[in-house]
């Protein structure tokens, strides 16, 4: 087995090193092109299962730890610094077991097959990196890293829009990138000019080691907070993400929506909350607010979308609006169903958009009209689209019910009326997923070219059977996610708790709304 400290590395490494390998293949021979990609992301993920079977759930601290240095000049000091805590721990074991998936889920790219596979691989340690990086200009680097990757599988093998769609994308992620660039450079000079190190910077941040006058804080929790609101995205920053996800190839969508948007929702819970509690604890109720709206809105524009995709890609509005809404609640339950609706929302909605491009590859049409009936053509595509969409819309029994009902439940006990307005979005998407299934699958077949369709291939049923295992397995043994999560996600709350008890807010608590989502109960209070 890999020393500990190296498995991370080696991680990094595998997915570069392969598309190094790749850019020696004559580009004619597409198969082997293929072929070889599926060997390297899989044997990147068979190399991410040690992380979850040697991971020690009973301590906070960062693990696998790899710290060397990178950069020493004038003055400053940038080191390669990686390390995983219960947070980030499955979210990078997510990245390796989507991109296999979504390279099976390419076979139908013919135009420039290898240029591709080597852009997939490229835009797996980006993700990577900003999941493992425990220096802040490390992070930047991989974040802004893996855009450019995610910019050309849009602009080059998109849809007809795809260069609208990419420079919408690449804009507004880049626009929140010079923010969170600005922040970080100010922090590193709050810090002393010490170093970039985000743990050590946390830590002097909670111990007045480093002390933010109040407006600075703000301020530099706004300029993270816009960056990661963008990447969420929240409403009203989501504008960017319909048309991504409609334009980009299959396997774009998949990564777009399964990893790269909850790249946003862990900078929050990396960056905003633990070195910013005070700005949090502040700002929660207009965020709270804004996520509420976007689980409502997401869900009420899902349900009048003709093109399957479009609806597919508004639901994750919706769904990560929970996620959202989850963090800002500041208690255990709250937080914890977040992280594991994160990790929900990569199988289901990744899973979706896989089912979209069976479809597509066959009738190549999105539009829900010109189905109808194709369930007796295709049992098998229909069995597997609605233990899916029941998934996504958070049946029990499945993923999707653990991580909503924890973000409910949590969010019940910080706020009854913000509880009742999210709950609502629970029976939207019941609507407009059953709705969608049942014009796309039941009733008669009227439109004779849905008559000669084909069930699924073996390859497609390889492609969507880890998924629905996935699903299943997190609905009915979630206690094996959430108890590697526990500790980490503890000292975030326990941070923000530190805050909310300080004296200062105690007398604004008693001066404002009693019913403040951001009172000052503990969450043992709370759940008494």
């Amino acid at each position: 087995m890999l020393a500990s400290e190296n498995i991370l590395t080696t991680l990094l490494l595998i997915p570069g090193l392969g598309s190094l390998i790749l850019a020696f293949i004559p580009g004619k021979n597409h198969g082997l092109i293929r072929n070889l990609a599926l060997v390297i992301t899989l044997v990147t993920f068979i190399c991410s299962v040690p992380l979850v079977l040697d991971f020690d759930a009973s301590t906070a601290d960062m693990q696998f730890v790899k710290n060397i240095e990178w950069i020493e000049a004038g003055g400053f000091s940038i080191r390669y610094n990686v390390g995983i805590d219960g947070i980030s721990l499955f979210l990078i074991v997510l990245t390796t077991f989507l991109m296999p998936l979504s390279v099976l889920g390419s076979w139908s790219i013919q135009k420039n097959v290898k240029a591709y596979m080597i852009l997939m691989l490229l835009l797996e340690v980006g993700m990577l990196g900003v999941f493992m990086s425990l220096d802040l200009v490390l992070f930047y680097f991989f974040w802004e890293a893996q855009l450019i990757p995610m910019y050309f599988l849009i602009g080059i093998w998109g849809g007809a829009r795809r260069i609208y769609a990419a420079v919408k994308f690449f804009l507004y992620t880049a626009f929140g990138s010079l923010l969170m660039l600005a922040a970080l450079i100010a922090l590193y000079f709050f810090n002393g000019g010490n170093s970039f190190d985000i743990v050590q910077l946390t830590e002097r941040l909670a111990n007045g080691a480093v002390v933010l006058a109040p407006m600075a804080e703000i301020l530099l929790f706004l300029a993270f907070f816009l960056a990661f609101s963008i990447k969420v995205p929240l409403f009203p920053f989501h504008t960017w993400l319909p048309d991504a996800h409609v334009e980009a190839p299959t396997a774009g969508s998949v990564i777009l929506a399964g990893v790269l948007l909850k790249m946003g929702t862990y900078g929050l819970l990396r960056f905003c909350l633990p070195m910013f509690p005070t700005a949090a604890v502040k700002l929660a109720p207009v965020i709270c607010v804004l996520a509420i709206i976007g689980i409502i809105y997401g869900a009420l524009v899902a349900m009048v979308q003709p093109d399957v995709k479009k609806l597919v890609a508004y639901s994750s509005v919706s769904h990560l609006g929970f996620v959202v809404l989850g963090i800002f609640a500041f208690n255990m339950q709250a937080i914890g169903g977040a992280t594991y609706q994160m990790l929900n929302h990569g199988i289901s909605t990744g899973a979706l958009f896989l089912l979209v491009g069976i479809i597509y590859d066959r009738r190549h049409t999105r539009q829900i009209a010109d189905f109808g009936g194709i369930a007796h053509r295709m049992p098998i595509f229909a069995t597997m689209f609605l233990i899916i969409a029941l998934s996504s819309i958070g049946m029990p029994g499945l993923n999707g019910f653990v991580g909503e009902f924890l973000v409910l439940q949590g969010t019940f006990l910080m706020s009854r009326t913000y509880a009742v307005f999210a709950a609502s979005a629970v029976i939207l998407a019941a609507i407009y997923m059953l709705w969608m299934y049942q014009r796309v699958f039941m009733g008669r077949i009227e439109n004779e070219k849905n008559m000669t369709l084909q069930d699924m291939t073996p390859r497609e049923i390889i492609m969507i059977l880890p998924l629905i295992l996935m699903a299943i397995w997190m609905g009915v043994a979630s206690p094996s996610f959430l108890n590697k999560m526990d500790v980490s996600i503890q000292k975030v709350v326990d941070r923000i708790e530190d805050v909310r008890t300080d004296e200062v807010y105690r007398v604004e608590q008693e001066q404002g709304d009693a019913l403040s989502p951001v009172g000052l109960m503990t969450t043992s209070e709370l759940t008494k």
